[in-house]
């Protein structure tokens, strides 16, 4: 399947205008890894131009790395971010081809784009100025031989320590923690129909709201649980407003966490499917990037959108407990890439409804899946 890469670039001139030079980094989306940078003097020029120039570069970086990859860009440029995501104009004639040559790089549907401050861009930062300081010596920048290194991906917003309920090894540093609640049965759960974001969107059968109690008295009793974010499909909702309430926390709604689209698959069973489109069926099963008939979302997409998800939530909630209140498919998908497993090991993975998984994320990059599929507190 296709990579998922960060970018992060940034740009700058001594002078404004005067000697510039831009640098970028690209990580591997799963790792934090720092796998290719590059960075130039570019002679006399704008911060902005830098900057775009430096977008530019990262954008190439990670498309000669896989030319299929979806990228998140991350700058501390608020006008580059802001006109690359379409919500402010480009009138200065400079930025005008710039952004243009930044759009033919990779097809904008796999191109996200956010700010971050400065601080947190230390490395893409840091190439710039080396480029700089390259050309004023005069010379061009050369990367240096090391070997790539995980780095933290952004530091907290949010700092309080977790209570004891998930425990980890101290010596690995606090950790995030993701609790893993699969929303409660609906009418169409017991059936074993396709239930995703494209159809009906189900709200909790009775036996669905009693899961949801039951989940909510079985996270209340660990007592570490800090914050509650969950997809914002009706079936979602319910199971995560019914265990905030129980724990007085308020939920946070996050898109990237939505079920996946089944197209022309939606409400029907996997033998209804499988006479109907046996064909697009078969291909499914055997790609990541296959698509359910019609409007459907393929595995691929969905991969990185929950990847993106996810790295908003380590984001705010560094260092915390989180109840992520989700589905079948994105959940699989958290503990696919948790455990670095290939994409069909989604179907080796049994998720019941209401069930807890539990996955902990590391300063270092790294992660370690606790729980799968924990129904116990529905006994």
């Amino acid at each position: 399947m296709a990579a998922r890469f960060i970018v992060e670039a940034d740009g700058g001139s001594r002078g404004n205008p005067g000697p510039a030079g831009y640098g970028a980094v690209v990580r591997d989306g799963d790792t934090g890894q720092i796998i290719a940078e590059a960075a130039e003097f570019i002679g006399h020029a704008t911060n902005n131009v830098a900057e775009y120039k430096g977008l530019i570069a990262g954008l190439r970086a990670a498309r000669d790395l896989d030319p299929d990859a979806s990228v998140d860009v991350r700058m501390d440029s608020k006008l580059v971010v802001e006109q690359m995501s379409g919500r402010w104009k480009i009138k200065h004639p400079d930025m005008q081809p710039l952004a243009a040559e930044a759009r033919t790089v990779l097809p904008r549907a796999r191109v996200t784009y956010t700010w971050i401050p400065r601080e947190r861009n230390k490395d893409a930062d840091r190439l710039a100025n080396e480029a700089m300081d390259a050309g004023r010596d005069g010379r061009q920048w050369e990367p240096k031989p090391k070997a790539a290194v995980a780095v933290v991906d952004e530091p907290p917003l949010e700092t309080a320590a977790p209570k004891a309920g998930w425990a980890a090894p101290a010596d690995l540093g606090t950790p995030t923690t993701f609790v893993l609640l699969r929303h409660g049965e609906t009418p169409l759960t017991p059936e074993k129909r396709f239930s995703g974001s494209g159809g009906s969107d189900p709200e909790l059968s009775d036996k669905g709201r009693w899961q949801a109690e039951r989940a909510a008295e079985a996270l209340a009793a660990r007592g570490s649980v800090q914050a509650v974010v969950a997809s914002p499909m009706l079936r979602t909702r319910q199971t995560a407003e019914t265990v905030a309430a129980r724990l007085g926390l308020e939920v946070r709604y996050e898109d990237g966490l939505r079920e996946v689209d089944f197209g022309a698959w939606e409400g029907l069973t996997f033998a209804e499917v499988r006479e109907r489109y046996p064909d697009d069926l078969t291909a499914w099963l055997g790609s990541a990037k296959a698509k359910p008939t019609g409007s459907g979302e393929s595995f691929t997409t969905l991969t990185h959108r929950a990847g993106v998800a996810r790295d908003k939530i380590l984001t705010r909630y560094a260092g915390k407990t989180v109840l992520v209140v989700s589905h079948v498919s994105p959940i699989k998908t958290l503990v696919r890439l948790a455990l670095g497993a290939p994409p069909d090991s989604m179907y080796r993975m049994e998720l019941s409804a209401a069930s807890i998984c539990a996955v902990q994320y590391y300063a270092d990059g790294n992660a370690s899946v606790r729980l799968l599929n924990d129904t116990s507190h529905l006994r």
